[in-house]
């Protein structure tokens, strides 16, 4: 430095002594610059005030010497001292020169630009706060500073500035927000430590209402949360915590529409470490469940965006989940929040320990994991939705006056998310769902997001690695849905039919359940009556199965046969479930063998089993694949002898005394032709013991196969079984059930020497007195004898029988000669 130059008022003894190498002369500098300036103040001089710190601060403070720095910053405090509560007057040219010194390359002149700035600081107290944005941004860089004396003198620093913040009542924290909404997102662990630390500070102060601003640091904060290091993770909590205990006291003034936009995104966070993830995401969601049940029906039409968060975590692996373990470990809550760094004095930490105390009570959910805090919300979400949301908007309209709905202003979106929120929320794809969005009309008026809701259980539903747990949810959902709006959901009930016929094929019985209970409320509800009758064709275009027409008509199509006497209770959806529920079965045998009985009795139970059974007869008469027809009728026919869920339509059956169970019967008798054993054994549930017996005379120009003679078998051990007790019983009746017995040993004859054969020869050798088995004179039965109903025209059944039979001979034949000659194409 230039010795010669002209420093005034400084004396040349006090420029030596600043530019010197030792601090004890810089020392005895500033004691006599701080008496100089006494004296101006003293004088009212303002202007050789202004003139020695621009002189410390041009010349020292900036110089290119550090020694001169070093005097220049020491200079600075000293004119700060001697101001006293006149350093507010001059705090900017006093703090820009040593905030400056911050970004030195010298660990011991940044220490000393420390120092300065907090002799600066505590004269001036109160009188920085409109200087606290520069005060910050320069300590949240030395609070990551790698030399520990810096960081030192930047904790006393920290602590001294947040007394003074929380002493005062003039903090401007709409200018301070955007400068902690830039920081939040430092990586770097001490730099997360400081601002978390300020952010607990700031929500303890009464006269400062952080909770305003809580949209704008919550992505923040949840970052923080995923912190690696637990001492963060802690602290992070503690802030969490705080701030939803407050949520909870004032929800009137909380802003749910961006935040939700942020819980949405952290419900779903990917991480690398699995235990911040799962923290993440279990914080998260117990904020999701604390929303829905503050804020009500309110959050209906964002309901889309909460069930993509909400659903995944349902199948949140048990195994792997995490519970966190700190509560027991915490035996200390003020050693362990005060270990961090730029903490308060002692008189502060009693504060924090009520803090973290009330932290309990908080923020720990009542559910002890991420996959039962989303049950919660899922469960709070699902109730919210009411029958008056199946309301048209005409009719709301008038009932509230014309109130403008959502639907008059699309959701917005936050505009101050970083890019990197951005980036989450494109990666889940959220393009097409509604978030909370901050208007007047949300009590005023709430529209269900239906459209959003059924977009997001029908993905779930088409992805493949959906999990067992979320598919139940997205049924339950969807049953709801019809329920509650079923005029709504008709709408949407032809792109989901689909899907839901192909959840038939899960590998769960619970979602076969569930998704069966969805399939039967679509095929009974009342809605289904008015707009589906138009848009029940297969959506190809085309039915392969098609309805048929009663005998003596023209074959029908689908749409004639909605409105068919038989399934009074149903609606146009049900002939096409039953129609495409056949067709699956067809394509997928294994489906019928596995789980095609089970399907069927669950069916019988949600809808009337006279119903399916009468849909799936006429169905199948008209049905080209006669290998299947027989397969489906044998499985039928088991069904309907041996299922307890079958018992009222067994008792129908029985006794052909009215003409619909005479109509009931003919209709199951035309498919059961199809498979000649099951139409024996109908005849047997209906005591049609002669029509039996007809029957079985003609099985001696059947094709008898080994399968037929299984059939047989199988029929035998049911005769056997409860279900036909009363039939076992009447053989003591031998003059008035002579065909029944007649048709037992028919099916005697049939069978080889087997265990069947033995069983049934035993069981007829104990009819008493076999010579009662003369057929009486069809001219003059007894008047005991049971009359044939009225209402069945057996010849035309066996008519009906022979030409099933003649089809099946027919196909055999064909397959015969095929096998026989394969390299010869049959011509039709």
């Amino acid at each position: 430095m230039n010795t010669e130059k002209d420093f005034s008022p400084l004396t040349p003894n006090i420029v030596r002594a600043l530019n010197d190498k030792l601090y004890e002369k810089r020392k005895v500098a500033a004691l006599e610059i701080e008496k100089l300036v006494r004296e101006f103040v003293a004088q009212n001089n303002s202007t050789q005030i202004r003139h020695v710190i621009q002189i410390l601060a041009s010349e020292f403070a900036l110089s290119q010497h550090p020694h001169s720095r070093k005097g220049g910053l020491i200079g600075l405090a000293a004119c700060s001292i001697a101001l006293g509560k006149d350093s507010g007057l001059y705090l900017k040219e006093l703090i820009e020169p040593v905030l400056t010194c911050f970004n030195d390359s010298d660990s011991r002149l940044r220490y000393y630009a420390c120092e300065a700035l907090y002799n600066i600081v505590k004269v001036a107290r109160g009188a920085v706060l409109p200087h606290f944005n520069v005060l910050f941004d320069g300590l949240s860089k030395l609070a990551a500073d790698p030399d520990p004396n810096v960081k030192s003198g930047s904790e006393l620093l920290d602590r001294l500035l947040k007394d003074i913040v929380t002493e005062s009542n003039k903090f401007d924290l709409v200018a301070f927000v955007p400068l902690l909404r830039e920081r939040i997102y430092s990586n770097n662990q001490y730099a997360r430590q400081f601002i978390i630390s300020w952010i607990l500070v700031l929500e303890s102060v009464p006269d400062i209402n952080l909770l305003d601003y809580l949209p704008e640091i919550l992505d923040g904060l949840f970052q923080i949360l995923g912190d690696s290091s637990k001492e963060i993770r802690r602290t992070c909590e503690v802030v969490l915590g705080e701030f939803l205990k407050e949520i909870k006291k004032t929800p009137s003034s909380v802003k749910f529409a961006e935040m939700a936009n942020i819980l949405v995104i952290h419900c779903q966070v990917s991480d690398e470490s699995k235990m911040t993830n799962d923290l993440i995401q279990l914080t998260s969601m117990t904020w999701m469940r604390e929303f829905i049940q503050l804020a009500g029906r309110v959050v209906l039409p964002y309901s889309s965006g909460i069930l993509t968060a909400v659903l995944p975590c349902l199948s949140y692996d048990d195994r792997k989940r995490f519970i966190p373990k700190t509560r027991k470990r915490d035996s200390n809550p003020t050693q362990a929040l005060s270990s961090a760094r730029g903490w308060p004095d002692p008189g502060r930490l009693l504060l924090v320990f009520f803090l973290s105390c009330a932290r309990v009570a908080s923020l720990t959910p009542s559910c002890p994991d991420t996959k039962e805090a989303a049950s919660a919300c899922n469960h709070s979400l699902m109730k919210l939705v009411t029958p008056e949301d199946d309301e048209e908007e005409e009719e709301k309209g008038q009932v509230s006056g014309d109130t403008p709905t959502r639907e008059d202003s699309p959701p917005k979106t936050l505009e101050e998310l970083n890019n990197s929120l951005n980036a989450s929320q494109d990666s889940v794809g959220f393009s097409n769902i509604s978030f909370f969005t901050p208007t007047s009309a949300d009590r005023a008026q709430v529209t269900l997001d239906l459209d959003g809701i059924v977009q997001v259980l029908d993905r779930h539903l088409h992805d493949s690695t959906t999990g067992m747990m979320t598919r139940i949810a997205v049924l339950k959902w969807l049953y709801h849905l019809y329920i509650k709006t079923p005029r709504k959901m008709f709408r949407h009930t032809d792109s989901l039919f689909p899907m839901l016929l192909k959840t038939l094929s899960d590998d769960s019985d619970e979602v076969i359940l569930k998704d069966l209970e969805v399939l039967a409320e679509i095929a009974s509800s009342p809605a289904g009556q008015t707009d589906a009758a138009g848009s029940c064709d297969s959506t190809d275009g085309k039915s392969e199965l098609q309805v048929p027409a009663p005998v003596g008509q023209p074959a029908v199509g689908l749409k004639a046969a909605d409105s068919s006497p038989s399934t009074p209770s149903m609606n146009s959806y049900f002939y096409k479930f039953m129609i495409n529920l056949l067709k699956r079965f067809s394509l997928e045998r294994k489906l019928l063998e596995n789980r095609g009985a089970f399907i069927i009795r669950q069916l019988c139970l949600l809808l009337h089993a006279e119903n399916i059974f009468h849909s799936m007869a006429d169905i199948l008469l008209k049905e080209e694949d006669l290998k299947f027809a027989s397969t489906m009728v044998q499985t039928l026919n088991t069904i309907l002898l041996t299922s307890a869920e079958l018992f009222q339509l067994r008792n129908q059956l029985k006794d052909l005394r009215t003409q619909e169970s005479c109509a009931l019967f003919c209709c199951l008798y035309r498919s059961w032709c199809h498979n000649p054993v099951a139409t024996v054994s109908l005849c047997f549930l209906t005591q049609n013991y002669r029509h039996a017996y007809d029957l079985i005379q003609k099985f001696g120009d059947l094709e008898v196969t080994v399968d037929f003679l299984m059939e047989v078998d199988k029929l035998v051990q049911l005769i056997e079984s409860p279900i036909f007790t009363y039939l076992r019983l009447q053989l003591l009746d031998v003059e008035n059930n002579p065909y029944l017995i007649k048709a037992l040993y028919g099916l005697l004859m049939l069978l080889p020497q087997s265990q069947a054969f033995q069983l049934l020869s035993h069981r007829l050798r104990c009819v008493p007195n076999p010579e009662l088995m003369r057929t009486l004179p069809d001219s003059k039965p007894p008047e005991s004898c049971r009359t044939t109903p009225s209402h069945v025209n057996y010849k035309e059944l066996l008519q009906h029988f022979d030409r099933v039979q003649s089809k099946h001979l027919e196909v055999r034949h064909q397959r015969a000669g095929r096998a026989e000659h394969p390299d010869r194409k049959l011509v039709l």
